[in-house]
C-alpha cells in the first residue's frame, strides 16, 4: 500500500530530517531568541512529516487528511524560515515547500499516487 505514497514519504521523511538540523543550527545562532519562532515551526514540521510519513507507510485511513495538515505546517514552517538569510533556514524553507507540494498532492480529493 505505502508505494503509492513513496513520493510523499520521501518528501516528508527529508523535510524532516533538514527541519531537525535547521532547529539545531538555529541554536548555534548568535541571537537565539530571533530564531526561536523558527525553531519551533522545525520541530513542529519535523514531527508531523514523520506522523504523516508513517500513516502512509501504514496504509492509513487518515493519512490524507493528516497530509493536509502537514501541509499547512510545512508552509509555516518554510515561510518563516525564508525570512531568515542563513543558509540552514534557506534549505529548509525549500525542502518544506517541497514537502507541502507533495503532501498537498497526496491529500486532494480523488488523488492516486504512484512510486517513482
Amino acid at each position: 500500500m505505502h508505494q503509492q505514497y513513496q513520493d510523499c514519504i520521501d518528501a516528508c521523511n527529508d523535510c524532516a530530517v533538514v527541519c531537525d538540523h535547521c532547529a539545531s543550527a538555529c541554536l548555534e545562532e548568535e541571537d537565539v531568541g530571533k530564531m526561536a519562532q523558527c525553531i519551533a515551526l522545525d520541530q513542529q514540521c519535523a514531527a508531523i512529516c514523520r506522523l504523516a510519513s508513517q500513516f502512509m507507510a501504514l496504509g492509513s485511513d487518515y493519512a490524507r487528511e493528516l497530509c493536509g495538515l502537514c501541509a499547512d505546517v510545512c508552509r509555516a514552517c518554510g515561510d518563516e524560515c525564508r525570512q531568515h538569510d542563513m543558509d540552514h533556514c534557506q534549505e529548509c524553507a525549500d525542502a518544506c515547500e517541497r514537502c507541502a507540494r507533495e503532501c498537498e498532492k497526496m491529500s486532494a480529493p480523488g488523488a492516486t499516487r504512484q512510486a517513482a
